[in-house]
C-alpha cells in the first residue's frame, strides 16, 4: 500500500469498538496513521509524550454493540480536560451512531471539529475529516461553557460550526471533485438553485487551492448598480471622477494571490461583462482614470443560478465570456437530491445557533418530516425552518409541531397530523391523531392552522428580543416581511377576539 503524501498521526480512543486490522488499513488508505489507547488513564500517560506534533484524537460516542447507552457525557467532559492540558494544537474528531442527531449536535457545540458516522469509513470521509481537522491546529480546544477560555474558545466554536457538511454520496463525489479542481489554477463555473451553497463550495475550491493563504474576495454582481460595480471590481485613481479623493484598489487587486468569487454573474452588465472578458484574457487590469497596467494573479470563480446558454440565445450573456469563466463547470444539487445532508445540516445550525450550555434534539417524527420535505429554498430554507423550531421549541426538543415549511403543500402538512381546527386562544400547534382524508377536505382549517402558527412564533420572537431587528433574525425574514407580518397580525385581532 502506497504511503500516504501528508499522513496525520491520531490517538484512538473507543472504549467499546475496537480497532480491526481492516479498518486500520481504510484508515490509512485516507491517510491516517493511528495508535490505540484504551482508557483515559493511558491518554493521561500518552499525551506528554507527544508535544509539539498534530494529534487528532477519534472518540467513538453512542451505544455499544450490546446496545447499552454509553456515558458520552462524561467521557466527552473527561477527555476535554486532559486535552484542555496540552500546550501544542488539538482536533477532536467524534464518531457517533447514525440518527443520533442529539449527540452529533453535543460533540459538535463542546468543540468537536468533525462528527463522522460510527460504521462510516469511506476514505472521502475521512480525508474530509482529516481537512477539517488540520484547519483546527493551533487552536485551544474549547472547554466546558462555563470555562474562564469563554471569548477566545467561543470564537474557536463558531469556526468549526459553520464549516461544510458534505455527508451524502453526492455531496461528497463533488467535494472530492472540487478538492481535485483546486489543484489546478483554472477558472471555475459553480452553478445551482437559489441558496444550495455556491459560495460554499467556492471556499472549499479556495481553501484546497495553492493560494489559500491568500484572500478570498466575493461580489454579488446583481446586488449593486452598474457605475458602481466597475468601481469595485477595477478600482479608480485619484482624481478619476468627482468625489476620488484617492485611489481605490478594486476587488481584482485586494484579491491578489488568492481567490475572487462573482456570484450571480449572469446578472453582470454587457458593457461590464466586455471589459470583465478582457481582464481576464491579458492577466491585467487598468484602474478608471489610471494608465499604469496591474498584473494580476487571482483565480476567479462564478456562480449563477441561471442557465447562461439560455442567456447567451437571448444575447444577455457573452458566449466568449462564458467559455473564459468556464473552463471547468461545478453543478450544486438542490438539497432534495442529496437528503443525506439535510439531518447533519440541522445538526450544524443547531450547534450554531444555540446559546452557550444548551444542548438541541429533534425528535424521529421531525426528522422524518424533515427528509420527507422538498426543499425549494434549499439549504437557506433550511436554516429557516430551524431557526423558528428553536423560537417555537421550549424544552429543546423539536417536534412536528414546531416545524414551519415555507411552501409545504397542504397533503405535506396534512401528512404530519396537524390540527385542523385552531381556536384563537390555542397553544402553539400540536400533531393530533387527525387523518390526511380529513384534513384534505379542509383546506381552509389548514390555511388558519399555519396563519395561527406563524402569528405565534412571531409574538413569541418579539417577546424574546430586543428588537424588532434580532426578531426578524430569528424569524428567518427581513424587517420589512416581519412589519408587513405585523400589520397583517394587527388587521386579524379584532376577528379572532370576535370568535373567541
Amino acid at each position: 500500500m502506497p504511503t500516504p503524501l501528508f499522513a496525520s498521526n491520531a490517538l484512538w480512543l473507543d472504549p467499546f469498538r475496537p480497532l480491526t486490522m481492516a479498518n486500520r488499513a481504510q484508515l490509512e488508505a485516507a491517510g491516517w496513521w493511528v495508535s490505540t489507547v484504551s482508557t483515559l488513564e493511558e491518554l493521561q500517560t500518552v499525551l506528554p509524550a507527544r508535544q509539539g506534533g498534530v494529534l487528532v484524537l477519534g472518540l467513538g460516542l453512542g451505544t455499544h454493540d450490546d446496545g447499552e447507552r454509553e456515558p458520552q457525557d462524561g467521557l466527552l467532559e473527561d477527555v476535554q480536560a486532559l486535552l484542555a492540558q496540552c500546550s501544542h494544537g488539538v482536533a477532536l474528531v467524534c464518531r457517533t451512531e447514525r440518527r443520533q442527531l442529539e449527540i452529533a449536535v453535543h460533540a459538535l457545540h463542546r468543540g468537536a471539529c468533525h462528527v463522522l458516522a460510527a460504521d462510516d469509513w469511506s476514505q472521502a470521509s475521512w480525508q474530509l475529516a482529516r481537512q477539517r481537522s488540520g484547519q483546527t491546529i493551533a487552536k485551544p480546544l474549547t472547554t466546558a461553557p462555563n470555562s474562564q477560555r469563554g471569548a477566545q474558545n467561543a470564537s474557536k466554536t463558531d469556526s468549526t460550526v459553520r464549516s461544510v457538511v458534505y455527508v451524502d454520496p453526492v455531496s461528497r463525489n463533488l467535494l472530492a471533485l472540487a478538492q481535485r479542481v483546486a489543484l489546478a489554477p483554472v477558472a471555475v463555473l459553480v452553478e445551482g438553485p437559489t441558496g444550495s451553497g455556491k459560495e460554499v463550495l467556492a471556499r472549499v475550491l479556495h481553501e484546497s487551492s495553492s493560494a489559500a493563504s491568500g484572500p478570498f474576495v466575493a461580489l454579488n454582481c446583481a446586488a449593486l448598480p452598474e457605475h458602481m460595480i466597475e468601481d469595485m471590481l477595477f478600482g479608480h485613481e485619484k482624481g478619476a471622477f468627482t468625489g476620488a479623493v484617492k485611489e481605490h484598489r478594486g476587488l481584482f487587486e485586494q484579491a491578489q494571490g488568492g481567490t475572487l468569487f462573482l456570484d450571480e454573474i449572469g446578472e453582470l452588465p454587457l458593457a461590464l461583462q466586455a471589459k470583465l472578458l478582457r481582464v481576464l484574457q491579458e492577466r491585467t487590469l487598468v484602474r478608471l482614470g489610471g494608465e499604469r497596467a496591474i498584473a494580476l494573479q487571482v483565480r476567479v470563480v462564478a456562480a449563477t443560478n441561471k442557465n447562461l446558454r439560455e442567456q447567451i440565445a437571448q444575447r444577455a450573456f457573452r458566449e466568449d465570456l462564458y467559455f473564459r469563466l468556464s473552463t471547468f463547470k461545478l453543478r450544486v444539487p438542490p438539497l432534495a437530491e442529496r437528503s443525506g445532508d439535510i439531518l447533519p445540516l440541522v445538526g450544524r445550525l443547531l450547534a450554531q445557533h444555540a446559546r452557550p450550555g444548551q444542548a438541541w434534539s429533534v425528535s424521529a417524527e421531525a426528522q422524518a418530516a424533515l427528509l420527507a420535505y422538498a426543499w425549494p429554498g434549499n439549504v437557506r430554507e433550511l436554516e429557516n425552518v430551524v431557526q423558528r423550531a428553536m423560537v417555537l421549541c421550549s424544552d429543546h426538543l423539536i417536534d412536528t409541531a414546531q416545524l414551519m415549511f415555507d411552501d409545504a403543500p397542504a397533503s405535506f402538512m396534512a401528512a404530519l397530523g396537524y390540527q385542523s381546527t385552531v381556536p384563537a386562544n390555542a397553544a402553539p400547534l400540536a400533531p393530533t391523531a387527525a387523518s390526511a382524508a380529513d384534513m384534505a377536505i379542509a383546506p381552509s382549517h389548514l390555511h388558519t392552522a399555519v396563519q395561527h402558527s406563524e402569528h405565534h412564533a412571531i409574538r413569541i420572537a418579539l417577546d424574546t428580543s430586543h428588537t424588532r431587528e434580532e426578531a426578524a433574525h430569528k424569524l428567518g425574514i427581513s424587517p420589512r416581511t416581519l412589519r408587513y407580518k405585523m400589520a397583517r397580525l394587527r388587521d386579524s385581532a379584532p376577528v379572532q377576539n370576535a370568535n373567541a
